[in-house]
């Protein structure tokens, strides 16, 4: 009778510890990246990109330790903490203002200044007066009354990283996602990239970032990743997929029109890219 017991134990213990690697196979828990910490599901791999490309730059965003909460611009904890799998290691502004548009345009704002692109680096205010960051560098600055915004010197030339973090202050505080959807532009889903936008403007509305991207050369399956914050103000974080645990946290070109992200539904006509 004990031998019995004793196998059943020995078998709910392999059992549970098998299941337990199933659904954590696709992890490295020991991962400091996007790239390292994310393992692509069997038959899948990732694409050859550029080193300088923005699609290589978010696939190399420096993550938090495995297990990281999700912390508010206020040094809280985010309410919610079961919607993302990893936490982006960057830091928060403490103030509201890095939402969902926010970390998104964050995102590509920083990879432009990192390889000095700074004429790409615009971005235009809800009431679409075109904030560029090279002119803010030489050292005009923005007056905004009600809804009237314009351009006055008041300072010199600044290239610094200080600078830069001034104006994107600005942006946070007069760009969202409402903005982000006038700016960017629709595309097909079929063509989804690292770097493309799932996105809903409106007041509110909600964006997410594809961070990264892996195929099925057989299949012609493509499976992504997402990046969000959310309000109030929030560390960036990857989603996991609720709606698919084993392959949790990718998500499949397979879908018929929705998807299902933890804290918002997008459909497939959701999807807009920058320049």
């Amino acid at each position: 009778m004990k031998k019995h017991i004793f196998l059943a134990i020995c078998i709910s213990l392999f059992a549970f510890l098998g299941f337990r690697f199933r659904t954590n196979s696709l992890i490295n828990e020991s991962g400091t990246t996007i790239q390292t910490r994310f393992l692509p599901p069997k038959n899948f791999k990732r694409e050859d990109v550029d080193l300088n490309s923005f699609a290589a730059y978010l696939r190399n965003l420096p993550l938090k330790k495995h297990g990281s909460d999700v912390i508010l611009y206020n040094g809280k904890l985010k309410e919610n903490q079961s919607a993302h799998i990893a936490v982006v290691d960057k830091p928060i502004l403490k103030l509201d203002l890095q939402q969902c548009a926010d970390a998104i345009m964050r995102c590509r704002a920083e990879y432009l200044f990192k390889t000095k692109q700074y004429n790409k680096i615009s971005f235009n205010f809800t009431n679409g007066f075109k904030a560029d960051y090279i002119r803010w560098r030489e050292g005009k600055r923005i007056k905004v009354d009600r809804n009237k915004v314009s351009w006055f010197e008041a300072a010199k030339l600044d290239t610094s990283e200080k600078c830069f973090n001034d104006y994107m202050k600005v942006v946070y505080n007069y760009c969202g996602s409402l903005s982000l959807s006038k700016q960017l532009k629709q595309k097909q889903f079929a063509k989804l990239e690292i770097g493309d936008v799932l996105l809903i403007g409106g007041s509110p509305g909600h964006a997410e970032l594809v961070v990264d991207k892996i195929f099925n050369p057989k299949t012609k399956e493509f499976k992504f990743l997402l990046l969000q914050s959310y309000m109030p103000a929030q560390e960036m974080q990857i989603l996991k997929n609720n709606n698919d645990a084993v392959n949790s946290p990718w998500y499949s070109s397979l879908t018929d029109y929705e998807i299902g992200t933890p804290e918002y539904m997008f459909t497939t006509d959701n999807v807009y890219s920058f320049e």
